[in-house]
């Protein structure tokens, strides 16, 4: 069974790196999953299935939380980056700008 998630040869990779794409690869699936979720409530006509579900997708925003967490704790410039934009109030575009001239 092989995986593509390595763009490099993965023997020539870091355990780090490895397991930096591997949170990555982590990520996605997890934001996939919620679209999954958010796609089969907005359809189902069972109030009881869409509870189910919503629980569920409840599980994968934590999972993708979690996942996150674990990367921003090792990128310390994307938690510098993403303090400007995540948790905030007003305009989301003026924020990420706002963070990206404090990096410059």
């Amino acid at each position: 069974m092989g995986f593509d998630q390595y763009h490099e040869p993965a023997g020539e990779l870091s355990q780090s790196v490895r397991t930096f794409a591997r949170m990555i690869a982590s990520l996605i699936e997890e934001a996939e999953a919620i679209g999954w979720y958010e796609q089969r409530m907005s359809v189902e006509k069972n109030a009881q299935a869409r509870a189910i579900m919503r629980n569920a997708q409840t599980e994968e925003f934590k999972h993708f939380g979690m996942n996150l967490e674990f990367l921003l704790r090792r990128k310390k410039e994307w938690r510098a980056e993403l303090k400007e934009i995540l948790f905030t109030t007003g305009d989301i575009v003026k924020r990420g700008e706002a963070g990206e001239k404090k990096a410059d």
